[in-house]
């Protein structure tokens, strides 16, 4: 049985598509896409217009990005690989690859401006990844399309900072000798650069905040908190919102970051005494417990500030 047959047969079982992520994806690109695995079918380009908006659309993906796919590239691009960034739709905004392998990665369009998405080019590292929103490795004939059947695609999602899918993160191969632990190892090289840029996203967003790494076991995405000089949350990355059971309307309601962090009882030590009192601490600290230079910040006597301490129990 080739290559088209077989995804056929195999897309046309509910049951295959239910227990399997590929067939799944196959599934999708014959009913919903309208495509067909023998058609030798090339990603679509965008115009030189298009790229140059889909682009501009991305700027603060590509320049947070910019390092690690240059770090990234130092290490895997003598191996024969094509690193590329997209955006959602996967449209190639950037890509690193070394000038001998150029000929071989045009001609299949791994290239900056071609789109591969499921709909454009079907199964795929690029477009399964985001379609499924999660990190996936497509072997040869694991692709849809039997002109895409040499590729090794290695890819992982990046959100943004508000846990939706953003962009994406590819390594990909055309080489024969490419192994499975060498492809494994990629792949755990591909979660992490996508982990670091999305940290990089979420700072960006919210410059100023205070961050907070929140303790996820066995979480390769960032778990980050923003929180702002009240302690109130201002945003959390996906990994932060499902450890806490945090969305949109919880953030934007003003949720203490003390709350989803269980740090303290329900109901205590969020009233006014220990809030005057951590405020009246930090003043000290940064006057270094001078308490005359500390009645000044503070636009206050210093026999009024020695009663607010002896008030507040601080020695």
């Amino acid at each position: 049985m080739n290559h088209s047959d077989h995804v056929h047969s195999v897309a046309h079982h509910a049951s295959a598509a239910a227990s399997s992520p590929v067939a799944a994806s196959w599934r999708r690109c014959l009913t919903v896409h309208g495509l067909s695995p023998e058609e030798a079918r090339a990603p679509q380009r965008l115009s030189e217009r298009e790229f140059r908006a889909a682009r501009e659309a991305s700027g603060h993906l590509i320049e947070e990005a910019q390092g690690e796919l240059d770090r990234l590239f130092s290490t895997v691009g003598r191996a024969g690989c094509c690193l590329l960034l997209t955006d959602s739709n996967g449209v190639a905004l950037e890509r690193r690859g070394a000038a001998g392998d150029d000929k071989d990665f045009r001609g299949l369009g791994l290239w900056s401006g071609t789109v591969w998405s499921e709909a454009s080019v079907g199964t795929n590292g690029i477009g399964t990844a985001i379609a499924d929103e999660r990190p996936v490795v497509i072997q040869r004939d694991q692709h849809f399309l039997s002109c895409n059947t040499g590729l090794i695609c290695s890819t992982a999602p990046i959100r943004d900072h508000c846990g939706r899918v953003a962009a994406a993160i590819d390594i990909s191969t055309c080489r024969e000798d490419a192994g499975e632990m060498a492809m494994l190892l990629m792949s755990q090289a591909i979660r992490d650069a996508a982990a670091r840029i999305e940290a990089n996203l979420f700072r960006r967003a919210f410059n100023g905040a205070r961050i907070l790494l929140v303790p996820a076991e066995g979480k390769s995405s960032p778990a980050l908190l923003a929180i702002d000089r009240d302690d109130l949350v201002l945003g959390a990355t996906r990994a932060a919102r499902l450890r806490l059971n945090l969305d949109d309307r919880r953030i934007a309601a003003g949720v203490p970051a003390a709350d989803v962090l269980d740090e303290v009882p329900a109901g205590q030590g969020e009233d006014l005494f220990d809030a005057e009192r951590a405020a009246l601490r930090r003043v000290l600290s940064r006057s270094s417990g001078n308490v005359s230079q500390a009645a000044d910040t503070l636009g206050i006597s210093r026999a009024t500030l020695y009663r607010k301490m002896k008030k507040l129990s601080i020695n």
